[in-house]
């Protein structure tokens, strides 16, 4: 079912096309009446986008590049440590 409101979009082509081909953003309608213009509209949105797509939080990128093996002996390391701390308490 359709309704007679209007929306306004941001469609932005994504950076990365190997998953995504466009990003769309729902302009919130109170953002014209702080004084944001179109451009400032289009390069926010670019900016998330960009971000999003780039997985730019240190956090993750250090986790996401971690390879298996090290989880494995890092876990292993952890519950040898804690067995050691029950059996010695």
């Amino acid at each position: 079912m359709v309704k007679g409101i209007s929306r306004r979009v941001v469609v932005v082509d994504s950076p990365d096309q190997r998953f995504f081909e466009q990003a769309i953003f729902i302009v919130r309608n109170d953002a014209a009446g702080e004084g944001v213009s179109s451009r400032e509209l289009v390069e926010e949105a670019r900016r998330v986008a960009r971000d999003y797509a780039s997985g730019s939080s240190r956090f993750s990128r250090r986790f996401r590049d971690f390879s298996p093996v090290m989880y494995t002996l890092s876990g292993a390391g952890v519950m040898g440590l804690v067995w050691l701390l029950c059996a010695l308490l």
